[in-house]
C-alpha cells in the first residue's frame, strides 16, 4: 500500500509551531575553551506558508525568557538577571519575519526582526525545508531548520568578565540554532 503524496497546493495555509516538537537554542563560547548550549523551553509561533509565492510566507516567534535552559541553574539565574534578559523588565523575545526569499525548493533566505530587552536588530538567516508529512493524528505537518550567528552585543549585552589568561568569559558571538515543526491550521 502506497502512502498518499502532499500535493505543493496543500502546503499554502497558515501553521502554529509544535512547541513539543521544536527546538530554539543557541551556543556561545565559555572561558574561551568550550561551548555551552542552551535553549529555552516555553515559546510560541506561527507561520504562513506560500508554495506558489514564498515571497507571501511569514514567521512569527514569541519566546519567554524566563523558560531559559542550560542544564544550570546559577547560569540561569544569571542570563534571567539585567546583566543578559533583564526577564522582569522584558520577559519576552520574538522574531517576526519581513523577507522571505527562495534560494532552492528547498533553502530560502529569511530576513526578520530579533527584539531582545526592548531592541530590535534585522537579521538574515538561511532556512531549509526538511518536509512535510500527514501525522499520526491526521494534521499535515511541515519541517524547518537554520541557524545563524549574531553579536550579543548589537543587543546591548555588553556584560563580561576578562581572563586572565586573555580573553573573556562569554563569546560575543552566539549561534542561534532552532528545529521547527508546525501543524496546518483547520
Amino acid at each position: 500500500m502506497s502512502k498518499p503524496s502532499i500535493e505543493r497546493s496543500q502546503l499554502t495555509g497558515p501553521y502554529t509551531i509544535d512547541a513539543a516538537h521544536s527546538t530554539f537554542g543557541f551556543t556561545a563560547r565559555h572561558a574561551m575553551v568550550t561551548k555551552v548550549r542552551g535553549g529555552f523551553n516555553d515559546f510560541a509561533g506561527t507561520l504562513t506558508v506560500d508554495a506558489e509565492d514564498p515571497a507571501g510566507a511569514s514567521a512569527e516567534v514569541t519566546i519567554e525568557a524566563a523558560s531559559i535552559d542550560t542544564r544550570n541553574a546559577d547560569r540561569d539565574a544569571h542570563l534571567k538577571s539585567t546583566d543578559v534578559f533583564a526577564m522582569d523588565q522584558y520577559p519576552q523575545l520574538s522574531f517576526r519575519s519581513i523577507e522571505i526569499e527562495p534560494k532552492s525548493d528547498r533553502e530560502f533566505r529569511v530576513t526578520g526582526g530579533l527584539t531582545i530587552r526592548g531592541v530590535t536588530k534585522e537579521l538574515c538567516f538561511d532556512l531549509d525545508y526538511t518536509g512535510a508529512v500527514i501525522d499520526p493524528g491526521g494534521n499535515l505537518r511541515v519541517g524547518f531548520e537554520g541557524r545563524t550567528e549574531v553579536n550579543r552585543k548589537d543587543w546591548g549585552r555588553n556584560w563580561d568578565t576578562p581572563l586572565d589568561t586573555g580573553g573573556v568569559l562569554v563569546s560575543e558571538k552566539v549561534t542561534l540554532e532552532f528545529e521547527v515543526s508546525a501543524t496546518k491550521d483547520a
